[in-house]
């Protein structure tokens, strides 16, 4: 496949995911109970590291959830938060808005110049380069079509000796939903969105010049007693799209009634829904080399004078 219709694919998936997201945008705070237990789970990662931000880059941010925590967490740090749909960012900060009230605002009118929103796409970020000292970013990159690239962009925009922390899920995830769907098309692919494993994850962080990436995974399963309580959550929670085919919601009820014959049961009955949760970080070191290949040099600097670079 050529470059040009590469970029056309993915931002054509770009696209479908921007308009799903736009869909659950008014919903999506009461239906986002894995994005915030996947929160909670990096939040405490971070009590391993040894970190200061002063400018913390929350890729894929949607309503802007995280934001309370990083900041209690990290009080002087500047938060701004990438999402490409703009429907997401702007029910976010209606919410926020709407939770604080007028004299709240009014209280911490100041405090507000460290929060922004901005509209883009996590693999070309509109941030300038070696700007920002955290990326956190929170069940995003698995709905990315070049996650290589993302990786790249996030190393561009972080300072050395900046951290990038971030989850999403493995491909384990659906495979109760997986199963029951091939049964009854012959194929799951079409319809039920495809992951990335963790030990792939790692070396593309390498690939990208991240320095001693850290990965590790998480099963966690949910039960149902109703199966269509289970397609309600995952549509509203934006998190079933099929990377090549259509919305799960978009597939005829007959179908659906079929492939709950195939869905396992546990030993109650429920219809058990099993996520795998991957979690990583990694380090942006000083490069080795230029884009170009040539090596760098760092020399010594005088006493008083900033260092040099080759």
């Amino acid at each position: 496949m050529s470059g040009s219709a590469s970029r056309l694919r993915q931002d054509r998936w770009g696209d479908k995911i921007r308009r799903t997201f736009d869909r659950v945008a008014p919903a999506f705070a009461a239906n986002d109970f894995l994005y915030r237990e996947m929160s909670r789970r990096m939040d405490e990662r971070l009590d391993m590291v040894r970190l200061t931000p002063e400018r913390i880059l929350d890729a894929g941010c949607g309503l802007g959830a995280d934001r309370l925590n990083l900041q209690k967490r990290f009080p002087s740090a500047a938060w701004f938060g990438v999402d490409q749909s703009v429907l997401m960012l702007r029910q976010g900060q209606v919410a926020e808005a709407a939770a604080l009230g007028f004299m709240r605002r009014l209280f911490n009118a100041g405090r507000r110049s460290q929060i922004s929103r901005l509209a883009g796409v996590i693999d070309a970020l509109p941030v300038a380069g070696q700007s920002v000292d955290l990326v956190w970013s929170n069940a995003a990159l698995h709905w990315l079509a070049n996650l290589p690239e993302a990786f790249k962009e996030f190393n561009r925009v972080l300072r050395v000796g900046g951290l990038l922390m971030f989850s999403s899920f493995g491909p384990d995830t659906l495979k109760e939903l997986r199963l029951a769907i091939a049964a009854v098309s012959g194929s799951a692919n079409n319809r039920v969105h495809d992951f990335t494993d963790m030990h792939d994850v790692g070396d593309m962080l390498v690939h990208a010049g991240f320095s001693d990436p850290v990965m590790d995974m998480e099963t966690l399963t949910l039960t149902y007693a109703d199966p269509w309580q289970a397609l309600r959550e995952l549509r509203l929670g934006g998190s079933a799209l099929a990377r090549h085919g259509m919305p799960l919601g978009l597939t005829t009820r007959s179908f659906w009634l079929r492939a709950f014959e195939h869905w396992p049961k546990d030993a109650q009955g429920r219809y058990p829904l099993t996520f795998e949760l991957v979690q990583g970080h990694a380090w942006k070191v000083a490069p080795r080399q230029h884009e170009d290949g040539r090596a760098v040099v760092n020399f010594m600097a005088r006493p008083g004078q900033p260092p040099r670079r080759g």
